[in-house]
């Protein structure tokens, strides 16, 4: 049986998971196999989030060499490509990051750093 304090507590429990949900990013790095440019991409990308995000994200990397039906069903028509899938919106970028700021506009982190 729950009482009063345990139904609060589980409230707020819950209240904190999704907040902490609604703070992690997800992204999704489309590559075709492991080339310079795929590598400077994921180096540029892991670099960029430790510098401009301290809450928590994920960075999962599709070689779409792998899986070439998730170019399609993903609209991917050049790689590399990054799709920030979480927070919403989506947004997508293709290159190798190395533009800092053209990325940082492009996944939306120049309204005062997402901390």
């Amino acid at each position: 049986m729950l009482t009063v304090q345990k139904t609060r507590n589980l409230i707020e429990n819950e209240k904190k998971s999704a907040e902490a949900a609604e703070e992690a990013w997800i992204l999704l790095l489309y590559v075709a196999g492991q080339t310079r440019n795929s590598r400077t991409a994921f180096k540029n990308l892991r670099k960029i989030c430790e510098m401009h995000l301290t809450c928590k994200y994920t960075i999962e990397v599709i070689d779409l060499l792998e899986n070439p039906q998730l170019a399609e069903d993903h609209q991917i028509v050049a790689v590399p490509t990054v799709i920030r899938k979480l927070p919403a919106p989506v947004r997508k970028i293709i290159g190798n990051l190395s533009n800092t700021e053209k990325v940082l506009k492009g996944l939306d982190l120049l309204k005062g750093d997402v901390r």
